[in-house]
């Protein structure tokens, strides 16, 4: 049993710690979950762990899709207070509010899990959901070490879960074009896909360590990661340009990017052969990812090279007639380059956009049709209630994750790593193998 989370407010902390382990009776008995298949004949029950920007944006997503009948939201989490005390006023009095995950694993209301936490804690609170019987809505990426990764798509596997990967791109409309010409032989066979996107920040101006804020729980925080002093600069948001906390740009926008190539090119369950790796590194402050990057990873059967380059040459947006959607997103993308030439992709998060001659292409009457998302939490609601596998699973986020945690590896070693996809190992470099998993903190451990 969790430690009882402390602060939130007193009388509303009162009411929820006590029914931890029991169903509160302020909780009208249309929220409850409805058996061993949720969702499939009323609304899928969830609690949000995590209440930062994206957390708070699904939290509007889901209380938008309550007001329609799709879910309901029983619960929201966050170990900062004032986070916390916004996302349950954003709610409403029927939420529950828990500082402590743990808490909302247990509750036997709870179908469903949507994890916003920074990406230290993804796979220890994967893994844990899991095995409390929850599906799970997973923000990118999906791991922050090779081993999560395998423990993640284990304990899918083990407890039927099924998991989406926040990787939104490949739900985009214009995602959807993008594939079906691909797939269609649209540029012919593919021989390289150039991602590029601007350099990482740099703390110019460092502060000392010093005692946290009263309302974050520091230690739950830092949950899985090794202990350290209390510093501003890691949160909120901030957490990215740690290397153990968020893995720096390749990590962020890479995660959407790379979800785009291997879904587009059919390659998911793919792997490199070898992974290399440049960049520079800040020379001051807290923050220790890469500013610069530029990463190489060869394919073979079939043969195809993809790179990341931060910053790259980005390409700039086409003019679109008033009536199409206008690129927003111009400063990340991707070159597609095949064999009879190359196609554009702008974007690749909550917005995508391709170039007018995917737009405008017509498939032929023997076209090969591909998977067309109807949303990225939708294909989620669909999977859950038929049992089915989503777009973004749990191994296609985990096989993404990989290249961005290998690129960082290579980054760091400064050399070449050779990886064995069916293994999920690299090769002959027993320094490096070490790196594939990294110790966790008793109790957030997987």
């Amino acid at each position: 049993m969790p430690s009882a989370p402390s602060s939130i407010t007193r009388r509303r902390f009162l009411k929820t710690s006590a029914a931890a382990l029991a169903l509160p009776q302020f909780i009208p008995a249309g929220i409850l979950a409805a058996g061993r298949n949720p969702g499939a004949h009323g609304r899928l029950i969830l609690g949000l762990i995590g209440m930062g920007g994206m957390g708070l944006a699904h939290l509007r997503a889901m209380l938008e899709r309550a007001g329609q009948g799709q879910v309901g939201v029983a619960a929201v989490c966050d170990v900062d207070e004032k986070r916390l005390q916004a996302a349950a006023q954003a709610a409403g009095p029927r939420t529950l509010v828990f500082r402590d995950y743990r808490y909302v694993l247990q509750r036997k209301d709870v179908d469903a899990v949507i994890l916003a936490a920074p990406d230290h804690w993804h796979g220890v609170q994967f893994v844990h959901a899991a095995e409390c019987g929850k599906h799970i809505y997973c923000e990118k990426p999906a791991c922050s070490t090779i081993e999560e990764g395998k423990a993640m798509i284990a304990a899918a596997e083990k407890n039927k879960t099924v998991a989406q990967i926040g990787s939104q791109g490949r739900s985009q409309p214009e995602a959807y074009l993008m594939h079906r010409f691909l797939a269609n032989g649209g540029i012919g066979k593919i021989k390289r896909v150039d991602c590029w996107h601007y350099p990482s920040p740099v703390d110019d101006q460092p502060v000392p360590n010093g005692d946290p804020p009263p309302e974050l729980d520091w230690d739950l925080w830092l949950g899985p990661l090794r202990w350290r002093p209390y510093n501003p600069r890691y949160l909120h948001g901030t957490f990215r340009w740690v290397m153990d906390c968020g893995g720096g740009q390749i990590c962020d926008r890479g995660a959407h990017l790379f979800s785009c190539v291997l879904g587009f090119l059919d390659a998911d369950g793919a792997g490199p052969v070898t992974v290399e790796a440049t960049g520079t590194l800040p020379t001051k402050g807290l923050w220790d990812t890469a500013v610069t990057m530029n990463v190489t990873y060869t394919f073979k059967n079939p043969d195809w090279v993809l790179t990341w380059n931060q910053p790259g040459k980005p390409v700039p947006p086409e003019e679109r007639p008033a009536d199409a959607p206008k690129i927003e997103q111009p400063r990340f993308g991707a070159v597609y380059q095949g064999d009879k030439g190359t196609v554009t992709q702008w974007g690749g998060d909550g917005g995508l956009w391709v170039d007018d001659k995917v737009r405008n292409w017509q498939p032929p009457p023997d076209a090969v049709e591909v998977p067309k998302s109807p949303g990225h939490y939708e294909d989620w609601f669909s999977a859950v209630k038929t049992g089915g596998k989503t777009i973004m699973n749990v191994a296609a986020g985990v096989g993404v994750a990989n290249l961005c945690n290998l690129g960082n590896l290579a980054f760091l070693l400064g050399r070449t790593l050779r990886w064995d996809q069916a293994k999920q190992e690299i090769i002959a470099d027993d320094e490096a193998r070490r790196l594939m998993s990294r110790p966790q903190r008793f109790p957030y451990h997987l």
